[in-house]
């Protein structure tokens, strides 16, 4: 039998977040060049609250992805996570 492959283990945490989520723009010249960069953001809900949101979206004639990213726009602003 061959042996297996060593395990990668996880990355230390970024000593500065901004330059480390920034980072997948300067190692990918396809994405550095798109102003439409966007990132997939996965979570988990409870049914009923997916309904809920849908619901919303749909009184307000507007996406659920649409209405998402605007409530994350406002809540968290540009320079909002910026360490004191």
């Amino acid at each position: 039998m061959t042996d297996r492959p060593s395990r990668h283990t996880f990355a230390a945490r970024p000593a500065d977040p901004e330059s480390w989520v920034k980072s997948a723009e300067r190692t990918s010249p396809q994405r550095a060049e798109s102003s439409a960069f966007t990132a997939r953001l996965t979570i988990d809900v409870a049914p009923e609250l997916r309904g809920r949101i849908k619901i919303a979206a749909f009184g307000r004639g507007i996406t659920v992805a649409d209405m998402l990213r605007t409530l994350l726009e406002r809540e968290f602003p540009p320079g909002s996570g910026e360490r004191s």
